[in-house]
Protein backbone atom coordinates (compact mmCIF):
# COMPACT_ATOMS: atom_id res chain seq x y z
CA UNK A 1 0.00 0.00 0.00
CA UNK A 2 1.38 3.41 -0.96
CA UNK A 3 1.79 6.23 1.53
CA UNK A 4 -1.08 8.27 0.12
CA UNK A 5 -3.37 5.25 0.32
CA UNK A 6 -2.51 4.79 3.99
CA UNK A 7 -3.27 8.47 4.56
CA UNK A 8 -6.66 8.22 2.87
CA UNK A 9 -7.59 5.09 4.84
CA UNK A 10 -6.24 5.59 8.37
CA UNK A 11 -7.07 9.27 8.85
CA UNK A 12 -10.82 9.00 8.13
CA UNK A 13 -10.99 5.77 10.10
CA UNK A 14 -9.27 7.38 13.11
CA UNK A 15 -11.55 10.41 12.98
CA UNK A 16 -14.56 8.09 12.68
CA UNK A 17 -13.48 6.35 15.90
CA UNK A 18 -13.22 9.65 17.79
CA UNK A 19 -16.48 11.04 16.41
CA UNK A 20 -18.31 7.74 16.96
CA UNK A 21 -17.15 7.65 20.57
CA UNK A 22 -18.43 11.17 21.23
CA UNK A 23 -21.76 10.38 19.57
CA UNK A 24 -22.08 7.45 21.97
CA UNK A 25 -21.09 9.73 24.85
CA UNK A 26 -23.74 12.32 23.99
CA UNK A 27 -26.37 9.58 23.72
CA UNK A 28 -25.35 8.13 27.09
CA UNK A 29 -25.35 11.53 28.79
CA UNK A 30 -28.88 12.18 27.53
CA UNK A 31 -30.38 8.71 28.14
CA UNK A 32 -28.30 7.41 31.06
CA UNK A 33 -26.64 10.43 32.71
CA UNK A 34 -25.64 8.57 35.88
CA UNK A 35 -23.36 6.30 33.87
CA UNK A 36 -21.20 9.25 32.89
CA UNK A 37 -19.09 11.68 34.87
CA UNK A 38 -20.70 14.61 33.06
CA UNK A 39 -24.17 13.52 34.17
CA UNK A 40 -23.19 13.04 37.80
CA UNK A 41 -21.36 16.36 37.85
CA UNK A 42 -24.42 18.11 36.42
CA UNK A 43 -26.55 16.71 39.25
CA UNK A 44 -23.93 17.74 41.80
CA UNK A 45 -23.85 21.31 40.47
CA UNK A 46 -27.63 21.38 40.57
CA UNK A 47 -27.64 20.45 44.27
CA UNK A 48 -24.75 22.83 44.95
CA UNK A 49 -26.75 25.77 43.61
CA UNK A 50 -29.70 24.88 45.84
CA UNK A 51 -27.38 24.59 48.86
CA UNK A 52 -25.67 27.91 48.19
CA UNK A 53 -28.92 29.78 47.51
CA UNK A 54 -30.60 28.37 50.61
CA UNK A 55 -28.70 31.05 52.56
CA UNK A 56 -26.99 33.44 50.12
CA UNK A 57 -25.92 35.85 52.84
CA UNK A 58 -23.98 33.09 54.57
CA UNK A 59 -22.75 31.14 51.51
CA UNK A 60 -22.36 34.04 49.09
CA UNK A 61 -18.60 34.41 49.50
CA UNK A 62 -18.02 30.66 49.10
CA UNK A 63 -20.23 30.52 46.00
CA UNK A 64 -18.52 33.47 44.32
CA UNK A 65 -15.05 32.09 45.11
CA UNK A 66 -15.98 28.70 43.65
CA UNK A 67 -17.33 30.27 40.46
CA UNK A 68 -14.26 32.50 40.28
CA UNK A 69 -12.05 29.41 40.26
CA UNK A 70 -14.03 28.07 37.30
CA UNK A 71 -13.68 31.42 35.53
CA UNK A 72 -9.92 31.32 36.06
CA UNK A 73 -9.75 27.79 34.61
CA UNK A 74 -11.75 28.83 31.55
CA UNK A 75 -9.64 31.95 31.15
CA UNK A 76 -6.47 29.86 31.20
CA UNK A 77 -7.78 27.52 28.50
CA UNK A 78 -9.07 30.41 26.38
CA UNK A 79 -5.72 32.20 26.61
CA UNK A 80 -3.86 29.03 25.72
CA UNK A 81 -6.13 28.36 22.74
CA UNK A 82 -5.86 31.84 21.23
CA UNK A 83 -2.09 31.88 21.83
CA UNK A 84 -1.62 28.56 20.04
CA UNK A 85 -3.88 29.78 17.22
CA UNK A 86 -1.76 32.89 16.79
CA UNK A 87 1.49 30.93 16.83
CA UNK A 88 0.16 28.44 14.29
CA UNK A 89 -1.11 31.22 12.03
CA UNK A 90 2.25 32.98 12.11
CA UNK A 91 4.06 29.72 11.39
CA UNK A 92 1.85 28.86 8.42
CA UNK A 93 2.04 32.37 6.96
CA UNK A 94 5.81 32.56 7.34
CA UNK A 95 6.40 29.13 5.77
CA UNK A 96 4.24 29.85 2.72
CA UNK A 97 4.90 32.18 -0.17
CA UNK A 98 3.26 33.30 -3.39
CA UNK A 99 4.55 30.30 -5.32
CA UNK A 100 3.14 27.85 -2.81
CA UNK A 101 -0.16 29.70 -2.72
CA UNK A 102 -0.49 29.51 -6.48
CA UNK A 103 0.35 25.80 -6.37
CA UNK A 104 -2.39 25.32 -3.78
CA UNK A 105 -4.93 27.12 -5.96
CA UNK A 106 -3.99 25.10 -9.02
CA UNK A 107 -4.18 21.76 -7.24
CA UNK A 108 -0.89 20.80 -5.63
CA UNK A 109 -2.12 17.84 -3.57
CA UNK A 110 0.88 17.79 -1.22
CA UNK A 111 0.45 21.44 -0.34
CA UNK A 112 -3.31 21.00 -0.10
CA UNK A 113 -2.99 18.13 2.38
CA UNK A 114 -0.53 20.09 4.49
CA UNK A 115 -2.90 23.06 4.53
CA UNK A 116 -5.77 20.83 5.59
CA UNK A 117 -3.72 19.55 8.53
CA UNK A 118 -2.86 23.01 9.80
CA UNK A 119 -6.38 24.31 9.21
CA UNK A 120 -7.89 21.41 11.20
CA UNK A 121 -5.58 22.10 14.15
CA UNK A 122 -6.33 25.82 13.96
CA UNK A 123 -10.06 25.11 13.86
CA UNK A 124 -9.80 23.04 17.05
CA UNK A 125 -8.02 25.86 18.88
CA UNK A 126 -10.55 28.44 17.68
CA UNK A 127 -13.47 26.26 18.82
CA UNK A 128 -11.76 25.81 22.19
CA UNK A 129 -11.31 29.58 22.51
CA UNK A 130 -14.93 30.40 21.63
CA UNK A 131 -16.35 27.72 23.93
CA UNK A 132 -14.25 28.87 26.87
CA UNK A 133 -15.29 32.47 26.29
CA UNK A 134 -18.93 31.37 26.38
CA UNK A 135 -18.16 29.43 29.55
CA UNK A 136 -16.76 32.57 31.18
CA UNK A 137 -19.90 34.45 30.13
CA UNK A 138 -22.21 31.95 31.85
CA UNK A 139 -20.06 31.71 34.97
CA UNK A 140 -19.96 35.50 35.32
CA UNK A 141 -23.75 35.64 34.99
CA UNK A 142 -24.21 32.91 37.61
CA UNK A 143 -21.90 34.74 40.05
CA UNK A 144 -24.48 37.55 40.17
CA UNK A 145 -27.58 35.38 40.38
CA UNK A 146 -26.34 32.95 43.01
CA UNK A 147 -26.08 35.69 45.68
CA UNK A 148 -29.54 37.24 45.19
CA UNK A 149 -31.42 36.97 48.55
CA UNK A 150 -34.87 37.30 46.94
CA UNK A 151 -34.54 33.80 45.43
CA UNK A 152 -34.46 31.97 48.77
CA UNK A 153 -38.05 30.70 48.77
CA UNK A 154 -38.44 30.38 45.00
CA UNK A 155 -37.59 27.16 43.21
CA UNK A 156 -37.81 28.29 39.59
CA UNK A 157 -35.06 30.94 39.88
CA UNK A 158 -32.79 28.33 41.46
CA UNK A 159 -33.46 26.01 38.53
CA UNK A 160 -32.57 28.85 36.17
CA UNK A 161 -29.27 29.49 37.97
CA UNK A 162 -28.46 25.76 37.95
CA UNK A 163 -29.18 25.53 34.22
CA UNK A 164 -26.88 28.46 33.49
CA UNK A 165 -24.14 26.91 35.61
CA UNK A 166 -24.47 23.62 33.75
CA UNK A 167 -24.39 25.43 30.42
CA UNK A 168 -21.15 27.11 31.40
CA UNK A 169 -19.71 23.75 32.38
CA UNK A 170 -20.95 22.25 29.10
CA UNK A 171 -19.11 24.87 27.06
CA UNK A 172 -16.02 24.28 29.17
CA UNK A 173 -16.23 20.55 28.43
CA UNK A 174 -16.65 21.17 24.69
CA UNK A 175 -13.63 23.47 24.71
CA UNK A 176 -11.61 20.81 26.48
CA UNK A 177 -12.72 18.22 23.92
CA UNK A 178 -11.46 20.53 21.19
CA UNK A 179 -8.03 20.39 22.81
CA UNK A 180 -8.30 16.60 22.88
CA UNK A 181 -9.11 16.53 19.17
CA UNK A 182 -6.06 18.66 18.42
CA UNK A 183 -3.67 15.93 19.65
CA UNK A 184 -4.33 13.36 16.89
CA UNK A 185 -4.54 16.17 14.32
CA UNK A 186 -1.14 17.41 15.44
CA UNK A 187 0.33 13.91 15.16
CA UNK A 188 -1.15 13.75 11.66
CA UNK A 189 1.68 16.11 10.64
CA UNK A 190 4.12 13.27 11.34
CA UNK A 191 2.08 10.72 9.43
CA UNK A 192 -1.23 8.85 9.39
CA UNK A 193 -0.05 5.96 11.57
CA UNK A 194 0.77 8.09 14.67
CA UNK A 195 -2.52 9.89 14.18
CA UNK A 196 -4.51 6.64 13.98
CA UNK A 197 -2.78 5.17 17.03
CA UNK A 198 -3.43 8.38 18.98
CA UNK A 199 -7.15 8.22 18.11
CA UNK A 200 -7.43 4.67 19.44
CA UNK A 201 -5.48 5.37 22.64
CA UNK A 202 -7.35 8.60 23.30
CA UNK A 203 -10.73 6.92 22.82
CA UNK A 204 -9.84 4.32 25.47
CA UNK A 205 -8.51 6.97 27.84
CA UNK A 206 -11.58 9.17 27.41
CA UNK A 207 -13.86 6.18 27.99
CA UNK A 208 -12.07 5.55 31.28
CA UNK A 209 -12.41 9.22 32.27
CA UNK A 210 -16.01 9.72 31.11
CA UNK A 211 -17.71 6.65 32.55
CA UNK A 212 -18.51 5.87 36.17
CA UNK A 213 -18.36 2.68 38.19
CA UNK A 214 -21.15 1.23 40.29
CA UNK A 215 -19.28 2.28 43.44
CA UNK A 216 -19.16 5.90 42.26
CA UNK A 217 -22.86 5.91 41.36
CA UNK A 218 -23.85 4.40 44.71
CA UNK A 219 -21.68 6.87 46.62
CA UNK A 220 -23.16 9.75 44.66
CA UNK A 221 -26.71 8.51 45.23
CA UNK A 222 -26.03 8.18 48.95
CA UNK A 223 -24.66 11.72 49.12
CA UNK A 224 -27.61 13.10 47.17
CA UNK A 225 -30.06 11.25 49.41
CA UNK A 226 -28.36 12.58 52.53
CA UNK A 227 -28.50 16.11 51.18
CA UNK A 228 -32.16 15.80 50.20
CA UNK A 229 -33.12 14.53 53.64
CA UNK A 230 -31.17 17.37 55.24
CA UNK A 231 -33.00 19.96 53.14
CA UNK A 232 -36.37 18.36 53.91
CA UNK A 233 -35.62 18.51 57.65
CA UNK A 234 -34.69 22.17 57.35
CA UNK A 235 -37.94 22.93 55.55
CA UNK A 236 -39.95 21.13 58.24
Amino acid sequence: MEEKDIDYFLVPFGLAIMIGYHIWLVYTVIKHPRQTVMGLNAESRYQWVFSMMADPLKNGVLAVQTIRNNIMASTLLATTAITLSSILSVFVSSSSNTNHASQLVYGNKTRLLSSVKYFAILLCFLVAFLCNVQSIRYYAHVSFLVTVPTFIDQREPKNYVARNLNRGSLFWSIGLRAFYFSFPLFLWIFGPIPMFVCCIIMSFVLYFLDTTTSFTRNLHSYSMREKTEENDNEVV
